[in-house]
């Protein structure tokens, strides 16, 4: 079964002129709504199955130029072709439309072929830009997601880092970041080879995906390294959603047999901080943090400015 065609709106104050519009277009199959003044043909019009509005001038309360003018701003998004329509020859007004944002501007009475095809070739295009949207759409987000792990990639990460840090200032929020590095990953890919080591960074990936927020964002910064950032949170809540990760991470097996067993060393620091005053001084002092806990022995958390220690049980030291 194909997919419902999307519907034609008719604006009309006239019921009589807006069944005799809405008629040729049912003739092709397409279903029609009709409205007979302007705030409701702008409230209508903002509803995603549109897909043409056909428009009359003369309409009561909000006229059609009016009406066409708060289209535009409710549907800036996408576009949504719009034909205006005139009982009168009328240059400025026509002239006013277009400067509106009419695509089309029709004097009646008019030729139901020609309306048929004007609205056709806008329908088409409103289709080709729709999907010219969806590709577009589609290349950002391959630009901004690691292929390996599908989760944001460092470019992405640096760029929310700098918004996030300038969203916490402005409003004096607080703003965390946890750093996460895989240990001994190096000896993973070279005693079980390079495909495991790659199973290994997708485990972990999820593993850290289904330990926070969806409001929180998680990327892979570089090779077996990943940073979390979490916006509107303190250094507890961090210290919190850290302990979750760690064990998440600590509990994954994996390779034939769950022969590989993964632990990690995280580092977090927070904003505000005297020692934190940008986003990159936030960065910095969370891979110090990281790095103190591999130099203290990996397999545990370390927080920066408290210069604290979590460490999982004897059993899972090392």
């Amino acid at each position: 079964m194909g997919e419902t065609p999307e519907t034609i709106l008719v604006v009309d104050d006239s019921r009589a002129a807006a069944d005799t519009l809405a008629e040729v277009f049912r003739r092709e199959g397409r279903p029609v709504d009709i409205v007979q003044d302007g705030a409701e043909a702008v409230k209508r019009a903002s509803a995603g199955d549109v897909a043409l509005v056909l428009l009359d001038v003369e309409l009561p309360g909000i006229d059609g130029l009016q009406a066409l003018r708060m289209i535009r701003a409710t549907t800036s998004r996408r576009y949504l072709p719009v034909v205006v329509l005139t009982v009168h020859d009328d240059r400025q007004k026509r002239l006013t439309a277009f400067k509106l944002g009419a695509d089309d501007v029709l004097q009646k009475p008019w030729d139901a072929d020609e309306l048929w095809a004007r609205c056709q070739r806008l329908m088409t295009l409103r289709g080709r830009f729709d999907e010219l949207v969806r590709e577009t759409e589609k290349l950002h987000a391959l630009s901004v997601t690691d292929g390996l792990t599908q989760i944001h990639n460092h470019r992405f990460f640096q760029d929310r880092l700098k918004e996030e840090f300038r969203r916490a200032q402005r409003y004096d929020d607080p703003l965390a970041l946890v750093m996460l590095d895989i240990d001994h990953f190096k000896d993973v890919n070279d005693r079980h080879g390079h495909p495991a080591g790659d199973a290994v960074l997708r485990e972990v990936a999820q593993a850290i995906r289904g330990s926070v927020r969806d409001t929180d964002l998680i990327a892979r910064y570089g090779g077996e390294e990943f940073a979390i950032l979490l916006p509107r949170t303190h250094l507890a809540g961090a210290l919190t959603v850290a302990e979750r990760v760690w064990r998440a991470v600590g509990n994954l097996r994996t390779g034939p047999g769950g022969t590989i067993r993964v632990t990690a060393s995280l580092g977090i620091s927070g904003f505000p901080s005297r020692q934190v005053l940008t986003g990159e001084q936030l960065l910095r002092t969370a891979d110090e943090a990281l790095y103190r806990a591999k130099r203290e022995g990996r397999n545990k958390i370390c927080l920066f400015q408290q210069v604290s220690f979590f460490s999982g049980p004897s059993s899972r030291t090392g």
